[in-house]
C-alpha cells in the first residue's frame, strides 16, 4: 500500500473492552483506521456523523440498542446501504445468524474468533465493495 492511499476505515461496535482492545490492535496493525462505538447508542450516533466507513464490524449483544436494531437502522440510510457489515458475536444459534443476514448483514463470525479468518473475511467484503 502506498503512503498516499487512504487507510480503509472500519466502524467497530463492541461493548466488551478486552475484545475491543484486541480488535483495534489487530485491525490497526493491518492498516485499518478504526472508529470504536462501545454501545448501540454510540453506533447510532455514528450513522449521522460524516462519511460512512468502508466496513462495519458489529456485535449483536450491546447496551441500549442491540446490533440487530443498529443493523436495521443502518440499512435504512441510503449512504450506508452499500457498506459491508460483518457481525461478530457470541450468538451462534441458527435463528440469530438468519435474522442478521435477513436484516442485511454481509457475513457472520462467532466468538471466539480466529484473527486470520476474521481479517480474510474483512478483506473479502472490502474487495466486493
Amino acid at each position: 500500500m502506498s503512503d498516499s492511499a487512504p487507510q480503509p476505515s472500519i466502524l467497530m461496535v463492541e461493548d466488551e473492552e478486552d475484545i475491543a482492545f484486541l480488535l483495534r490492535f489487530l485491525l490497526e496493525r493491518h492498516g485499518y483506521a478504526v472508529q470504536h462505538a462501545a454501545d448501540g447508542r454510540q453506533a447510532l450516533a455514528a450513522l449521522g456523523e460524516g462519511a460512512p466507513p468502508d466496513l462495519v464490524l458489529l456485535d449483536v449483544m450491546l447496551p441500549f440498542h442491540d446490533g440487530l436494531e443498529v443493523l436495521e437502522r443502518l440499512r435504512q440510510r441510503p449512504a450506508w446501504q452499500a457498506v459491508p457489515v460483518l457481525m461478530l458475536t457470541a450468538k451462534a444459534r441458527e435463528s440469530d445468524v438468519v435474522r442478521a443476514l435477513e436484516l442485511g448483514a454481509d457475513d457472520y463470525v462467532t466468538k471466539p474468533f480466529q484473527p486470520d479468518e476474521l481479517l480474510a473475511r474483512l478483506r473479502r467484503l472490502m474487495r466486493r465493495r
